[in-house]
């Protein structure tokens, strides 16, 4: 049924702590306080994940973390939300990934980041068998293994029936557009933001810069645009999805909740200006508040939400 979502959320997992407010760091030793201080799941894996099982989807975790105390504390944040870690592989040979996110009063965040145990996930850790029984495979940072290890591991979730997804992580730049291009044919939705594309592709604006992604492969792109709300493409046309007006507290996040939001609403069987429409105010309450799993939300909740402001999803 359309309801039923068994989605693995493969890639980058990551711990964030998060500062705010902070205009400026201290000099030397000086010290500062603050307002408030968090530690939650967060990568563009582990985002979306637990924002998926907040929206009532099963899902699964691959990826790998460490087995210091950092990587004991996300497992226990994503398993708080719902999210299965038991395909999470535990490295003894690399710290798990972290960020420290000092976040302005303007919502805006600067990232002092480590990448860690992330980078040493490849193919040859994937759970095969699980992603072939997936409705869903969506991966978080494909360029962390590269496109003809992500082409590989699309390609066996697509043979077992499962829609692709995947949002990248690293910044636009035409170099790395080549590095992950042999995934791009293997996706059936490239969940990117605006900078990135333009990056990425050199194009004048941003429905150019989503066309030529569609040629080079991707069967749709749907391209956050921050507060103007998303620009989806594909070969037949676009269509832009506003954003819900909020007062943003943090922007943490938000690219992954909407991507979780997004994905949820195509697995319920909805059109994707509704499903993006899903995607807009799944990430506008995530923005309200500091980090990633910010918000005690459910699918109605996100619904209702919407609805709102007059707006169907």
């Amino acid at each position: 049924m359309a309801e039923e979502m068994h989605a693995i959320v493969m890639g980058v997992h990551v711990l964030d702590v998060l500062v705010r407010p902070v205009e400026e760091i201290p000099e030397g030793q000086g010290g500062q306080l603050v307002e408030e201080i968090r530690i939650t799941a967060a990568g563009s894996a582990g985002g979306a994940a637990l924002v998926l099982a907040k929206l009532g989807a099963r899902v699964r975790s691959a990826g790998a973390v460490g087995t210091d105390p950092v990587g004991d504390m996300l497992l226990r944040l994503l398993e708080r939300d719902g999210v299965d870690t038991s395909l999470l592989l535990r490295r003894t040979d690399v710290q798990t990934s972290a960020s420290v996110l000092p976040i302005r009063p303007t919502g805006e965040r600067p990232a002092f980041h480590v990448v860690g145990a992330n980078a040493t996930y490849g193919p040859d850790d994937a759970p095969w068998e699980d992603i072939a029984e997936a409705s869903h495979l969506h991966l978080g940072g494909p360029e962390f293994m590269g496109g003809e290890a992500a082409a590989r591991i699309l390609s066996r979730a697509r043979e077992g029936g499962a829609v692709t997804s995947a949002d990248i992580l690293a910044p636009g730049d035409p170099g790395l557009l080549e590095w992950i291009a042999p995934a791009l044919p293997q996706l059936d939705y490239l969940l990117p933001n605006d900078e990135q594309v333009l990056g990425f592709t050199g194009a004048p604006d941003l429905e150019a810069g989503c066309r030529a992604l569609v040629e080079r492969g991707v069967s749709c792109v749907a391209a956050t645009r921050g507060e103007e709300g998303v620009l989806i493409v594909d070969a037949e046309g676009s269509q832009a999805v506003p954003a819900f007006g909020i007062e943003v507290v943090d922007t943490t996040g938000c690219g992954d909740a909407f991507s979780a939001g997004f994905l949820r609403g195509l697995s319920l069987g909805r059109d994707r200006g509704a499903a993006a429409t899903l995607g807009c105010a799944t990430a506008a309450l995530v923005a309200q508040g500091l980090g990633t799993d910010h918000g005690d939300y459910d699918l109605a909740a996100v619904e209702r939400f919407a609805e709102q402001t007059g707006r169907s999803t």
